[in-house]
């Protein structure tokens, strides 16, 4: 019993996927069919590389991102540690020049004590503005005035008396003048103070 006798009227179909044709013996073009599933496959493919590059793209940014990070936070404790030292050599240096410039104090004293008495001539003169300039440019200053207010913590007080022309306790005399280097203060000023009138004197 035929195909046709069964009732069934298609032919079979034969396709022939050979590249070449048998006959011309030239290269055949491809159907868009099977350009279609082709296209498909290589979409199909590049799929799973396409995810890889995204991954490594991500992988990429943060450790780009930590190395930002690493980067900042040593360039933050460097500055830091610069600011320190430069702090520290700063103290060392101010330390080191207050510590000879005290050691000069007594001589200043002389100084001062010569000139009082009208002995500071002649060549000792010299030597003794010279001096003074140099530990001038070192930042030495003195203080310390007659007639000023009293201030304990720039003033050491030597002797105490009353006296009725203050209204507060009052440096009256130096004694010794005070020297600082800026803010430091290398030694007080020595001085005399006077307060107002005693009140229990006032009630006898």
């Amino acid at each position: 019993m035929s195909t046709r006798e069964n009732g069934s009227e298609e032919e079979p179909v034969i396709r022939d996927n050979r590249k070449i044709d048998p006959e011309t013996g030239q290269v055949r073009e491809a159907s868009p069919a099977e350009t279609t599933g082709h296209d498909d496959r290589e979409q199909a493919a590049d799929q799973p590389s396409s995810l890889a590059s995204d991954l490594a793209s991500i992988e990429l940014a943060t450790q780009l991102a930590e190395r930002t990070a690493d980067l900042q936070r040593l360039q933050a404790e460097y500055s830091n540690y610069r600011k320190r030292v430069e702090r520290d050599r700063v103290a060392v240096k101010e330390q080191a020049v207050a510590g000879v410039l005290a050691e000069l104090l007594p001589v200043l004293d002389d100084i001062g004590r010569a000139r009082d008495h009208g002995e500071l001539t002649g060549g000792f003169a010299k030597v003794s503005e010279s001096l003074e300039a140099a530990t001038g440019k070192l930042g030495l200053s003195t203080f310390g005035t007659k007639g000023e207010p009293f201030d304990p913590t720039v003033h050491e007080a030597l002797m105490h008396s009353y006296s009725p022309d203050v209204t507060e306790p009052t440096c009256v005399e130096i004694l010794q003048p005070g020297y600082r280097i800026g803010e430091r203060v290398l030694r007080p000023a020595r001085v005399a103070v006077a307060e107002p009138e005693d009140p229990a004197a006032d009630d006898n």
